[in-house]
């Protein structure tokens, strides 16, 4: 089922949600939403469900515009992050849910509806927890029945809203590995919803980055984190260091209101000047964090800190420590006029 977004804006009084959003989700794709609090992801998520309304524009499934249906006749599917599951129903009655408020003359029989709830609980892997109460789960367990019913009425579109908001950091790493996979078995049409950038690159088909209402960059995985179209995606996407100044940052050929934007992981350093583009600084501190090592350095002559990532490799055949000096030089970097940059907002 593909969806097609066209002009969407959103006002709650006098706040912009959404400004003139733009958007095409293939049939089968999963498509992270990303972007800060604030930025206008979950209402997006919440007009494409039909749980809010948009002000103006248009919205399209397979062809067809349903932004006057309500959600009940969208054939959508919601996986909340706080579960939703009714505390006192079994996992199997929690999962047959949808199926038995069918309207009785397409609802399924009863064996019929035993045979498919059994089959989505073997799907989540949970199919032996079937007569427990959701109590008695662990938060990924019942974030996966959560699924397991949002799944059972078929939906044509899956929509998820901070799914793994609520769980610690092992079980999120675990639980978004697993929606990849069972999203590569099924092929339903998803989006969800995160402010965790590691989690939308490691699921995602395309990631949408979203900042006070608008668009900033669609993109796989690898063309938002790469090769960021504005500031705001550098920043918010990974760690970045800023050159401000046109001498701390002698590559910018000379552009008076340039900013230059480098990734920690693509800075040389060496304890001799390569070139006349190498900058003298002095190391402020040394910290190795699993498997790299990471250097904070001051550009001499200034109070600009750059931090600089070394896996254990490179920095076991060069040692570092406090107060060496030293040199560095970028291996690759963009360059924004001050005018295009924008602060970055509190997530």
């Amino acid at each position: 089922m593909s969806i097609i977004i066209e002009n969407i804006s959103k006002h709650f009084g006098n706040f912009k949600a959404l400004d003139n959003i733009n958007l095409e989700v293939g049939s089968g794709e999963l498509l992270a939403l990303l972007g800060p609090s604030g930025c206008g992801k979950t209402s997006l998520l919440r007009i494409i469900g039909g749980l809010e309304l948009p002000d103006t524009g248009k919205l399209l499934f397979h062809g067809e515009d349903v932004k006057s249906r309500d959600a009940c006749n969208r054939n959508v599917g919601f996986v909340f992050q706080h579960y939703a599951l009714f505390r006192h129903m079994s996992v199997f009655e929690n999962v047959a849910f949808g199926l038995r408020v069918k309207p009785k003359h397409i609802r399924y029989k009863e064996a019929e509806i035993k045979r498919r709830v059994h089959e989505l609980l073997e799907l989540v892997q949970l199919d032996w927890l079937a007569d427990r109460f959701p109590a008695q789960l662990s938060g990924g367990q019942r974030q996966r029945i959560a699924l397991a019913r949002a799944l059972a009425v078929e939906p044509k579109i899956l929509l998820l809203d901070e799914p793994f908001g609520a769980l610690d950091a092992q079980v999120r790493k675990e639980l978004r590995r697993w929606l990849r996979r069972l999203h590569d078995e099924l092929h339903i049409t998803s989006i969800f919803v995160t402010h965790d950038q590691e989690e939308a690159l490691e699921v995602s088909d395309r990631v949408v980055v979203m900042n006070k209402g608008r668009i900033e960059q669609v993109g796989t995985p690898d063309e938002v984190y790469a090769q960021p179209a504005t500031p705001f995606v550098y920043q918010f996407i990974g760690n970045v260091n800023l050159f401000h100044s046109r001498d701390h940052a002698p590559w910018t050929q000379q552009l008076d209101d340039a900013i230059a934007y480098v990734r920690p992981h693509d800075i040389d350093i060496s304890v001799s000047a390569q070139d006349e583009t190498s900058l003298p600084v002095v190391v402020n501190l040394v910290r190795a964090i699993g498997a790299i090592v990471r250097v904070e350095v001051e550009i001499d002559g200034s109070h600009e800190l750059i931090e600089i990532e070394l896996s254990r490799e490179r920095f076991d055949a060069a040692p570092l420590a406090c107060g060496d000096r030293v040199y560095i030089r970028p291996r690759q970097f963009r360059v924004f006029q001050k005018e295009e940059t924008d602060e970055l907002p509190a997530t």
